[in-house]
């Protein structure tokens, strides 16, 4: 099979996180970047299907400015076989804007499976993956759990609330897939080192026009200190009382 894995270096959600005096960015100084979490996923399920199914090929993209290739070049050593960087100063907030940059690169490809996570985890958006199946006209199923090729065809399993929704659809299709599905495989030393020698193209991303954009960008405001009102039954009258008239909640 031939499919690619659309890719996002975001900053690890360990790090602390402060706004730029921008007041519309993140404060980049001292943050550390890695794969975004579900991307991380969505390699580990092409790479395990062409393992399951013969010799294929996986090819990885990600837009963005130079440093986007230490995450391609992750996934190489994963085991992907070749990346593509869309090189951009900077990815937009657009989601469009993006998914009109990828669908320039994956058409006409021949592309079995195009594969996305489920959100970014710093937007948490999801729409890149939805927009990019649309402009190119191909079936979408999101947040899949569970997925089998075979004969041409995919099933999938999507997990809702109480509940689990199977969908079939035809190749070539585009997934965005979910954490569970399967646990990403650390580079190994000889990955690492194969990885050096694996292609990775650059060439400038076609993005479309940027039409949304953020505006402010700030934190959660700090919580408030916790309030003892008593000990045993006989603080309960009181607590009630400020759970009905404070705080609202009952």
């Amino acid at each position: 099979m031939k499919i690619a894995v659309c890719l996002k270096r975001v900053p690890d959600t360990d790090m602390r996180f402060a706004v730029a005096a921008d007041g519309k960015s993140l404060d980049l100084s001292g943050l550390k970047f890695d794969m975004s979490d579900f991307d991380g996923y969505a390699v580990e399920v092409a790479l395990r299907l062409n393992e399951q199914q013969g010799p294929g090929e996986v090819t990885v993209v990600g837009l963005g400015p130079d440093a986007v290739q230490e995450t391609l070049r992750k996934a190489l050593s994963m085991g992907a076989d070749r990346g593509v960087h869309l090189a951009a100063a900077e990815v937009p907030f657009d989601g469009l804007a993006i998914a009109q940059a990828l669908a320039a690169e994956l058409a006409g490809q021949g592309y079995d499976l195009i594969l996305f996570g489920r959100v970014a985890t710093d937007t948490g958006n999801g729409m890149v993956g939805p927009m990019t199946a649309e402009l190119l006209q191909l079936p979408c199923v999101t947040a899949i759990s569970h997925l089998d090729i075979k004969d041409g065809r995919g099933t999938a399993h999507r997990e809702l609330e109480g509940a689990r929704e199977t969908v079939s659809f035809p190749l070539p299709a585009v997934l965005t897939i979910d954490e569970g599905i399967a646990r990403p495989r650390l580079p190994s030393l000889k990955g690492i080192m194969a990885a050096k020698k694996k292609p990775v193209e650059s060439r400038p991303a076609a993005l479309g026009p940027i039409r949304l954009t953020v505006d402010k960008l700030e934190l959660p405001p700090e919580r408030a200190g916790g309030r003892i009102v008593g000990e045993g039954p006989d603080a309960v009258p009181e607590l009630v009382r400020l759970l009905r008239e404070e705080a609202k909640v009952i």
